[in-house]
């Protein structure tokens, strides 16, 4: 039973429509005008922390409810002495915030390990700001933003994208701008009952490693490989219009966008596209599924298909036969919540 002075932070995963990998800096500045589009999903991460019932017990313990992973340091100095963590998520954060006192901090995410929905990005943002409520540190949803993402830039060694964090901070369908004056998140307006009737995510039993992948692209296109330049310029035209059409509610041109930046983002660098998601397509088109693509960086993970509401069910049998793993998920209004 938590204890009634404890802090709860939920943030939800995300679903990518358009425009990934673009929202890596300084990527997108090359690309502009630079957006990506994308939608929360009820698929959501947590972070609970309890202080210790006495003031003089300065233990730390971190505890990933999911992973089973934990950690635990007599205090803070010892937690920033160790060379080493089976919770780092957790422990880089703490070691950000510098709290007072002890507690246990516990985490939790319904997303399956590497699923590509960025399950790690949205408990990023859930234990940043139940960190900074914990402190006391009034914290604007982009401050949690740029904390986040730069703490977990040090976890995985390579640029993390940016266009993660905003699903998990606001919910709903986003679009978020890359601008040389900074970033600029926009709500798209879209019932959730038009959408929840049109979309399926599915797992393919198989991590995903986001930043492996990304970091090749990055590194070509950085080294000027004319290919994956052109695809950029023509992933950002795609992601302009994804904008456009999900505004305008038109769904035929949602799928073909979605059918477009697949073919061109599965060339970007070998191992996006697996034997096993191009059997869940192709089950799906059969079926009557519109489009699909890899959600986040692929070469595993999940995917997300759009389909006619009337063709949906036959969609989804098709997909579970084929060796897919439908998950329950809809979209989330709410975004970050704290209690």
């Amino acid at each position: 039973m938590p204890s009634s002075n404890s802090i709860l932070a939920i943030a939800p995963c995300r679903a990518d429509l358009a425009g990934g990998t673009l929202d890596l800096w300084p990527l997108y500045l090359f690309h502009q005008p630079a957006v990506t589009v994308n939608f929360a999903l009820s698929i959501r991460t947590s972070c609970r922390i309890t202080p210790n019932a006495t003031a003089a017990d300065a233990t730390i313990h971190l505890k990933s409810l999911d992973t089973g992973r934990e950690d635990r340091f007599a205090n803070l100095v010892a937690l920033g002495a160790a060379k080493g963590y089976q919770h780092s998520l957790a422990a880089m954060l703490v070691k950000f915030f510098q709290p007072d006192g002890g507690f246990l901090l516990e985490t939790n995410s319904e997303s399956p390990a590497g699923a590509g929905i960025s399950g790690s990005s949205a408990l990023m943002i859930a234990t940043t700001a139940a960190l900074a409520r914990f402190t006391g540190r009034k914290l604007s949803k982009e401050q949690l933003r740029e904390v986040a993402q730069n703490v977990e830039t040090q976890i995985i060694r390579v640029p993390a994208g940016l266009q993660d964090y905003y699903p998990a901070l606001h919910g709903g369908v986003s679009a978020i701008h890359l601008e040389p004056s900074g970033v600029r998140h926009e709500v798209l307006p879209v019932p959730s009952a038009e959408l929840n009737a049109r979309f399926l995510i599915a797992y393919t039993g198989k991590p995903r490693q986001s930043g492996i992948n990304n970091w090749q692209v990055f590194q070509a296109h950085i080294n000027g490989d004319k290919r994956v330049f052109r695809n950029f310029d023509h992933i950002a035209a795609i992601a302009a219009g994804m904008r456009s059409a999900v505004l305008s509610h038109d769904w035929s041109e949602v799928a073909r966008l979605l059918r477009e930046e697949w073919k061109l983002r599965r060339t970007n660098a070998p191992g996006i596209s697996t034997p096993l998601i191009d059997t869940l397509i192709a089950a799906a088109a059969k079926q009557g599924g519109r489009a699909a693509k890899v959600c986040g960086a692929g070469g595993g993970g999940c995917v997300v298909f759009l389909t006619e509401p009337d063709a949906k069910q036959r969609v989804t049998e098709a997909i579970a036969a084929a060796g897919g793993i439908l998950l329950p998920a809809t979209l989330d209004t709410k975004g970050l919540t704290i209690e």
